[in-house]
């Protein structure tokens, strides 16, 4: 089984994210490198969120953030815990792909995270069915597809 360790972003990792942001494989599901740079250094600010690089041997090779599920006022999330944490993640280097590391990265960060809270939400784009796999192989379940504040469809799927 693989080790997958975490540790906090900080601005020595833009170069390393901006440069993931503009991989093919992550294009249309995150904004353009800038852009994405400038809501992290703003919720690097707040605290609000954890922002993690995930490794695997030293090598940073995705990103995976999370938050309080009403943070942001995020209407899909209304209906579930007051104490849910909702994540958001990306693989950035495209050398990991289709190897596994998705969902386990993912699921060993989810590990954690149950440790202190009783639910975890993702929601991907229903279009996005890479991600809605990695999360399935990772133990999420599907819940609900429902809207989210810009109008996209998504897939709500939980681990509890």
């Amino acid at each position: 089984m693989s080790e997958y360790t975490f540790r906090p972003m900080t601005k020595a990792d833009y170069p390393m994210f901006s440069h993931w942001l503009d991989q093919p494989h992550i294009e249309g599901w995150w904004q353009e490198g800038a852009t994405e740079l400038r809501l992290i250094e703003d919720d690097l600010k707040t605290g609000l969120v954890d922002m993690q690089i995930a490794e695997l041997g030293g090598t940073p090779f995705a990103f995976i953030q999370d938050y309080n599920a009403h943070a942001f006022g995020a209407p899909h999330y209304l209906d579930y815990n007051k104490d849910a944490r909702a994540v958001d993640t990306f693989l950035g280097d495209s050398t990991f792909l289709g190897k596994g590391h998705g969902a386990g990265y993912i699921g060993a960060r989810i590990a954690e995270l149950r440790k202190s809270y009783p639910l975890v939400i993702v929601d991907p784009e229903t279009r996005n069915t890479r991600a809605i796999a990695a999360y399935a192989r990772a133990g999420f379940r599907k819940d609900k597809p429902a809207t989210c504040e810009d109008g996209t469809p998504v897939q709500i799927m939980t681990y509890s």
